[in-house]
Parts: structure tokens; sequence; C-alpha cells
């Protein structure tokens, strides 16, 4: 049987990872770059976006991992505060939820905790552009991991404690079930591009037109998510 608890909060927060402004803006570059190396070759875009996308699921998968070990490892130490540990997974959410509020009134590119640093940006751009090919832009997807998770890894983090109760083996179901939302939103920019719904360069006006608004559904979610967890609602 299905833990409904469970599954709203794993829900709650891998939307609220999903609608990151950080992963689209990263992939619209990818596409960009492609586009302008093949103009005319859809499938490569299609492919090197698949590429790229996937590179993120399975960079994201393997720091699920790692943190539901750390927070697996961190309960055993410190035996008999797993409440304590659970209750500040939920007032982390409800910070995250707070910061990306409060992006909504007072934005500002590169906003801590809730988007890539500016510093960070240039180097990224330079990596992207060296994409070649689609290996190429799976081994940069790779790469690029690294440098989202400083706008990325809070709903990570705390879906990760929450998983280390039920263990490693039975968490993978539901790391490959918040994997899958997370990147969805990729999934369907690189299906409208390729089918030509819509342009690289209509899709980035509208993430500029609305990146407020995404910060404001992701941390409506993250703060519900930490509320309902600390109040013992979920």
């Amino acid at each position: 049987m299905i833990d409904t608890s469970l599954l709203t909060s794993i829900t709650g927060l891998a939307l609220a990872d999903s609608v990151n402004p950080c992963e689209m803006a990263v992939l619209l570059i990818v596409l960009v770059t492609i586009l302008t190396k093949n103009p005319e070759n859809r499938k490569k875009v299609l492919y090197a976006g698949l590429a790229f996308v996937s590179a993120i699921f399975i960079g994201y998968l393997i720091y699920a991992f790692l943190l539901i070990q750390f927070f697996s490892f961190l309960t055993v130490k410190i035996s008999g505060f797993s409440v304590y540990v659970y209750n500040g997974l939920a007032i982390f959410s409800m910070i995250m939820g707070a910061l990306n509020i409060k992006d909504y009134f007072y934005y500002k590119p590169g906003s801590f905790a809730t988007e890539m640093p500016l510093s960070f940006r240039p180097r990224v751009k330079m990596m992207i552009k060296g994409i070649a090919s689609t290996k190429g832009a799976f081994v940069i997807g790779i790469l690029v991991t690294l440098f989202l998770l400083p706008c990325t890894a809070g709903p990570l983090f705390v879906a990760s404690g929450l998983l280390s109760e039920i263990g490693i083996m039975k968490s993978i179901p539901w790391v490959l079930y918040y994997n899958f939302i997370f990147v969805l939103p990729m999934l369907i920019i690189v299906a409208f591009v390729y089918f030509s719904y819509k342009k690289v360069d209509e899709i980035s006006g509208w993430k500029e037109r609305n990146i407020k608004r995404l910060h404001l559904v992701a941390g409506i979610l993250l703060f519900l998510v930490g509320l309902s967890l600390l109040m013992g609602w979920l």
C-alpha cells in the first residue's frame, strides 16, 4: 500500500523543484547552442536535449542516494534525535519556501539559495557552448548538475531526509518518481522545440516574464510541505 503522506510530501517537493527557473535556463542555453550549430538538424537537437536531461536525471539520482545514506548515518549516530532531524527538515523546507516567496515580491537575479549564483553563470555558459554532440551534451549535463545544486538542492535535501526513514532499497522507486517530476518540464521544453510548437526564444521569453510566478509557486509548495510536516498533518 502506498504511503499517502509520503506521496503527498514527495510530490509537493518534486513539483517545487521542477518549476525552478535554474534548470529551465540552463536547458534553454543548451538548446540554443545545438540549434545554432545545427539549424536544420532537429533530430540532433532532440537527441542532445534528451541526453542533457538524462544526465540531470542520473546526476540527481546519485545525489539523492548519497543524501539518503547521509541522513541514515546521521539518525543512527544520534539515536533518539530523529524527531529533531525530522522537524529540522520541516523548518528548512519552510525557510526555502519563504525565500522563494520573497523572490516574488523582491526579485533579484542570483538570489541566495533560490537561483544559480551569478558568479557561476559565465562558467556554465562556457561549458555549454562547447557542446558539439549528443555525448557532449550528456557529459556537460553531468557537470552542470554541480552548478545547479545551489538553487535546486533544497527540495531534494528535504525529500532525501524523509526517504531515509524507509531505507535505501524502499526509497528507490520514490527517488525515481521524484526525479521524473523534476525533469518533466525539461522534457516538455525539448519536445516543444523539436516539434516546432515553440521557438527557444519564445520559451525563454515566457520564463523571464513568469520567473517571479515560478518562484512563488515553488515557494508556496515548499512552505506548505514544511508546515504540514511540522504540524503533523503529513
